[in-house]
């Protein structure tokens, strides 16, 4: 049997017990940066995420980490909320996030920006749909968008 990868682990592991507490997994990423390799989870709920809320979970998830040991090399666990400018990656967050402001950072210019900012009208057959005041409609294949975030606008 092939070995699961470790955010398959973690997500089996812990979508049961956000549940419980009214809560969605955002995010599972387990990535190396310089020497170090880091667990990151992004959790969300309704109301704000709170550090109580993030302590629960990464202590939940230590201890089911400790007890079945399916990560061999040593790592560093972080549980966070996904922030006010949070970033956009399933198909779900682009409908909930219907007209707030996002960000699109492209891997190619387009009509000679790489970022752009605008409305989001949503993810119509795979494409980001934005309404930009100065290009108007702008449909973008996802995969041609490095990231999209939300933008906090300050009035």
């Amino acid at each position: 049997m092939k070995k699961k990868r470790v955010v398959d682990v973690v997500e089996d592991i812990l979508t049961p017990y956000v549940k419980t507490l009214d809560m969605e997994i955002v995010d599972i990423e387990f990535v190396k940066e310089g020497p170090y390799r880091y667990l990151r989870v992004t959790i969300d709920k309704d109301e704000p995420v709170t550090l109580d809320d993030c302590q629960l979970v990464s202590q939940f998830l230590n201890a089911k980490l400790d007890a079945m040991d399916p990560i061999e090399e040593q790592y560093f666990l972080e549980v966070s909320s996904p922030g006010v400018e949070r970033v956009l990656k399933k198909d779900k967050e682009f409908e909930k996030y219907v007209g707030h402001v996002v960000q699109l950072k492209l891997f190619q210019a387009y009509e000679g920006q790489k970022a752009i900012m605008g409305t989001l009208v949503g993810l119509i057959d795979d494409h980001i749909v934005i309404e930009n005041d100065q290009l108007g409609r702008i449909e973008i294949p996802k995969s041609k968008v490095s990231l999209t975030k939300l933008v906090v606008e300050f009035e």
